[in-house]
Order: C-alpha cells, then sequence, then structure tokens
C-alpha cells in the first residue's frame, strides 16, 4: 500500500521542472569544459631537430630552457642514420610536426644536421607554416669532412646516406637548396675538442663544421660562440641567444656577444695534434708507439664522426 509520503516523494522524483535547471547547469559546465579543452595553447610553438647520430635526449637543456621562456616545445627523434635527407624530412619530421599539433607558425631549433632538415621542409612541405628559426652549428654550405672522408666505408657506416649528402660540391643538397625563405638566425662555434678531424677543415671550426660553412645567404643574424660542436646546443650563451632571437628576430648587439676567435691553420693543428701524441710518452725512439697511438687517434675521430652533425 502507498502513503502519502511515498506519493510526495515520487512526484518530487518525477517533477518535469525539475530536470530543466540540472539541464541548463550541465550544458553550461560541460559546455565549458568542452571549449577550455578544444582550445588551442596560445603558446608559440618550437619545434627541436637534433643532429646526425644524436638523439632527442641531446637537445633536453634547450628543451627546458624555452618552456620556461613561456614557448610549447616538441622535441623531436628521428632516425637520422637510416635513410636520405628527403625520406627524413618527409616520412618522419613533417607527420612529427602536424602530430605536434601546432596552430600557426612553426619555429624550429636545429643542431646540425637538422638545419638541413628544415631547409628540405621549406622546399617539400609548403604546408607548413615556418616561423623563426635557430640553427646550431649548420653545414650550410657542406662539410670538408665529407668531402675527405665520405667515400670511406666506415664513414658511410656510422654516418648512413644523410651524412653522405653533406659534402661541399656545387652539386651537393646542402648547396642545392637554396637561400632560406623563413627567419633564420646562425650560431657556430670557434672551439675544437677534435684536432683530427680540424686538420681537415680550412679556418675557423667546431671540430665538425667551419665558421664559414655554417654561413648561410639570406639568414638574418650571425654568432660565433666559443664552444665545440657536440655541445653547443648545452651552452648557456647559445641558449640565450636562441631565446632572444626566437622572441625578437635578432641576437644581441654585437659589443655584447662573445667574438669568434682566430682562424687556426691546418699546419697548427697537425702540429698541435704531434705534440699532444708526443706528450702520451710516444717520442722517438718509439716510433711504433707514435704509430699505434696516431692509429688509435684515427679511430678515435672516426667513432666521434658519430656525434658529428
Amino acid at each position: 500500500m502507498r502513503t502519502r509520503t511515498d506519493e510526495r516523494d515520487a512526484d518530487a522524483v518525477w517533477d518535469p521542472l525539475m530536470p530543466i535547471p540540472v539541464a541548463i547547469l550541465a550544458i553550461v559546465l560541460f559546455g565549458c569544459s568542452s571549449a577550455a579543452e578544444s582550445s588551442p595553447d596560445p603558446r608559440p610553438t618550437v619545434v627541436l631537430l637534433h643532429g646526425l647520430a644524436r638523439g632527442a635526449s641531446s637537445m633536453s637543456r634547450m628543451a627546458s630552457a624555452l618552456e620556461s621562456a613561456g614557448f610549447r616545445v616538441c622535441n623531436l627523434a628521428y632516425p637520422s642514420r637510416q635513410h636520405s635527407v628527403a625520406v627524413l624530412a618527409s616520412d618522419f619530421v613533417a607527420p612529427a610536426i602536424r602530430d605536434c599539433g601546432a596552430h600557426g607558425p612553426v619555429n624550429f631549433v636545429t643542431h646540425s644536421l637538422g638545419g638541413i632538415l628544415v631547409r628540405q621542409l621549406s622546399v617539400s612541405e609548403p604546408d607548413i607554416e615556418m616561423g623563426r628559426v635557430v640553427m646550431l652549428s649548420p653545414p650550410n654550405q657542406g662539410s670538408e669532412i665529407v668531402d675527405k672522408l665520405g667515400h670511406w666505408r666506415l664513414y658511410q657506416f656510422i654516418n648512413g646516406p644523410a651524412g653522405g649528402e653533406l659534402g661541399t660540391a656545387a652539386d651537393s643538397l646542402p648547396r642545392r637548396l637554396g637561400p632560406p625563405a623563413f627567419e633564420l638566425g646562425v650560431i657556430t662555434g670557434s672551439r675544437s675538442i677534435n684536432l683530427f678531424l680540424s686538420t681537415l677543415i680550412p679556418g675557423t671550426d667546431d671540430g665538425k663544421v667551419s665558421v664559414e660553412s655554417a654561413k648561410l645567404d639570406g639568414m638574418r643574424d650571425f654568432r660565433v660562440v666559443k664552444t665545440s660542436h657536440p655541445f653547443i646546443m648545452r651552452n648557456r650563451q647559445v641558449i640565450a641567444e636562441t631565446i632572444r632571437f626566437l622572441q625578437d628576430g635578432s641576437f644581441s648587439p654585437d659589443e655584447l656577444a662573445s667574438p669568434g676567435e682566430p682562424a687556426r691553420s691546418s699546419t697548427q693543428c697537425t702540429s698541435a695534434l704531434t705534440k699532444w701524441i708526443a706528450w702520451r710518452d710516444c717520442s722517438p725512439p718509439r716510433s711504433r708507439c707514435c704509430m699505434r697511438r696516431l692509429e688509435r687517434n684515427r679511430a678515435l675521430a672516426f667513432y666521434e664522426l658519430s656525434l658529428s652533425h
């Protein structure tokens, strides 16, 4: 038997007016939540591209600094040793950029080979809107190391197809890509930790790329910093200049920047290498020791090529 209380409770539950304010509240709450979720991230996007035979972790310090400066960062990884530059750009880097969900222009910070990939992207992927780009030690004019060692099987094994495309000949990929169609700032190093490879590079270099080879016609700004190729992306001055260029389109005034070091001749490099070997207890009459140590240093230099671009 139903009581009056039961009837009143039933009427309260099934009152047709009750769902209306609840429904309105739900629409307001969930509608606002959905709108918030679908709205794009207002922060400018920066894509990081590591160098040849490196990984995304090599750009981690740069990524953290950019995020602290208010940028939305996509630190991408790609199989740099397995494919040509064109395949890397179209099949790996471009899809990863689209998956990153960038809205508006995409800025880039690249290390070495990564800069060549951005130049390739600007030619082959016109749907990607290019923002500002900072290239760190890019072989924009090619690398003399590739000219002299690129035919060696060990070099080819370490660096893969993309590494073999970075020569300085007129028909090499870096020379064929042409001037940039975007705002470009280039930072390169003037210190080398690989004296053997520096003997193969004319003028001032960072152990992999000469200062002159890093330049590109049409770049907006250029800076030389006292650092080496493998570690340029971790240098504090380089990070600060990178952020400044992404924000303002230029590096700090010349009077505030560290000057480049004077050019070093290949003869000086050879002499330094010889002295270093002799200092390691390899002086005459131990000529066999000298030869063994020289060969070992050459082998170490080739191994370091895995960090070269």
